[in-house]
């Protein structure tokens, strides 16, 4: 189910708050956030935010396509280990 249209995007407060202050100094800096859930909106475009995976920041440079998408869909969060290739167990 997706968030009532009269509420709006759901977004951090200190997050909109940092980027409206980037905005009107015109300065680009990476914002660091534990948000996840937080939707990317145009305000934040061509802004660099640093997203937490869990275990260290990743810095995501924000573009025009992802407008409306939330900010933990860039972040992988699990690191996939190929499967051992030298495991020679009987094959049946």
């Amino acid at each position: 189910m997706s968030r009532s249209l009269s509420k709006g995007p759901y977004i951090e407060a200190n997050l909109l708050k940092k980027i409206n202050q980037l905005n009107t100094k015109k300065t680009k800096k990476t914002i660091i956030t534990w948000s996840r859930a937080s939707t990317i909106i145009p305000n934040m475009v061509g802004h660099t935010i640093a997203v937490y995976n869990g275990k260290q920041h990743f810095p995501i440079f924000i573009s025009d396509q992802m407008v409306g998408h939330k900010l933990g869909e860039f972040v992988p969060t699990r690191n996939f280990r190929s499967h051992i290739k030298s495991d020679r167990k009987t094959k049946r």
